[in-house]
């Protein structure tokens, strides 16, 4: 039987984070939804107002003989702007700042040594902003949420393209 583990990250919008890991062998599932926040069981509706303390997430099951940790660190660095404390791209607000969200104590020291390469290559002018936080319970989206970018194709792609994502990803991570 395959063994399987969790990684989960915050990465701005969630509907944008879910593609880059969803394509790779070993990755079995990548839900959207929330965490770090202080309500149970939240929805969009509140999660969206930035008052309910939590991050719009994706939480990613996989087999870490086919894809490991480290490997998936090195896929969510170049999703996001590790920089910018208040949101992603046009996505502004709490709800949309990055997180790594650590399991145990080796995804913690793998998200630290991580960052902190990251903060040294000088990629970037200013400083890794990125938090790296003990997991939190994960609620996941509404069902119109989750994969989003298969089921509404044309609607993800018009929201990617404003938001600014892919050209900050050719500028930066390229």
């Amino acid at each position: 039987m395959a063994t399987k583990e969790i990684a989960t990250f915050a990465g701005g919008c969630f509907w944008c984070m879910v593609k880059p890991f969803d394509q790779w062998d070993g990755v079995y599932e990548v839900i959207s939804g929330y965490t770090g926040g202080k309500v149970e069981n939240p929805t969009y509706e509140q999660v969206k107002t930035g008052e309910t303390g939590h991050y719009e997430a994706v939480q990613i099951t996989y087999d870490p003989d086919k894809i490991d940790y480290q490997q998936i660190l090195d896929l969510y660095w170049p999703q996001i702007d590790p920089t910018d404390p208040d949101g992603q791209f046009h996505d502004r607000g709490s709800q949309y700042r990055t997180a790594i969200f650590y399991h145990n104590d080796n995804q913690q020291q793998l998200a630290t040594n991580s960052k902190e390469t990251l903060q040294q290559s000088n990629k970037f002018k200013k400083d890794i902003v990125t938090q790296i936080l003990p997991a939190k319970p994960f609620y996941p989206a509404e069902n119109y949420h989750q994969d989003f970018y298969k089921k509404n194709e044309n609607e993800y792609l018009e929201d990617r393209e404003k938001s600014g994502r892919d050209n900050f990803i050719d500028m930066h991570w390229k």
